[in-house]
């Protein structure tokens, strides 16, 4: 078994022992599996569940493999949720792998439902979250280690290292939901006003319109 493999095999371990002692952030399950059904039109908190499930409904292959980071922050976020599997509807848990290319950023964000812990597969990171009192807490962890970022605060990762670097993530929700920072304020759709941008952030309007320009969805 290659490092990566045995350094993923781990990874997982030490998530799945910690996130059994953290304190769901979902609701509590009523009965044994409710396997999502992603089709349904019934809307509820969570999914509807489906009445044909198999072995499947519970597996995903999806965080073996490192993503690919060609693009504008070096970094792509594979998620294993509630989306990809549907088995996990009520169970109150998920993961991600993240990686990251040299300079690799995965930006400020923020997960309205969930708390998340990531373990270091491969690679350094310097990482940190801000309080509500703008209190910045940030750390370089490495292959082994292990980090928290409570829920619904203000966090990222960036790659200054030479070489790429992964982590296993994994959340205390079916669905953390993922909100950029930037993405938020200037890619929303309808757009937030300028003068609300302008003053908040204290730039004049072309550096805004700039800004909109490069986070505005591709077509």
């Amino acid at each position: 078994m290659g490092a990566i493999d045995y350094g993923l095999m781990i990874g997982m371990m030490m998530i799945a022992i910690l996130l059994a002692s953290l304190v769901s952030a979902d609701p509590e399950l009523l009965q044994d599996v409710c396997v999502a059904d992603l089709t349904s039109g019934v809307k509820l908190n969570g999914f509807a569940c489906k009445s044909n499930i198999s072995a499947d409904d519970f597996f995903f292959a999806g965080l073996a493999k490192p993503g690919l980071t060609n693009n504008t922050f070096g970094a792509t976020v594979t998620p294993a949720s509630v989306q990809q599997i549907n088995g996990l509807n009520t169970l109150g848990v998920s993961m991600a792998r993240i990686d990251y290319a040299p300079g690799g950023l995965n930006p400020p964000h923020t997960h309205p439902r969930a708390t998340e812990i990531v373990f270091v597969l491969e690679g350094e990171l310097d990482v940190g979250f801000i309080t509500t009192e703008n209190k910045l807490f940030s750390k370089t962890i490495k292959k082994g280690e292990i980090f928290t970022f409570p829920r619904g605060l203000i966090h990222f990762q960036i790659n200054n290292g030479k070489v790429p670097a992964a982590v296993i993530a994994g959340f205390n929700s079916q669905l953390p939901g993922t909100q950029r920072v930037a993405n938020a304020l200037f890619a929303s759709s309808p757009t937030v006003e300028d003068v609300v941008l302008t003053k908040a952030f204290q730039v004049g309007t072309k550096a805004v319109e700039k800004i909109k320009s490069r986070l505005a969805p591709k077509k």
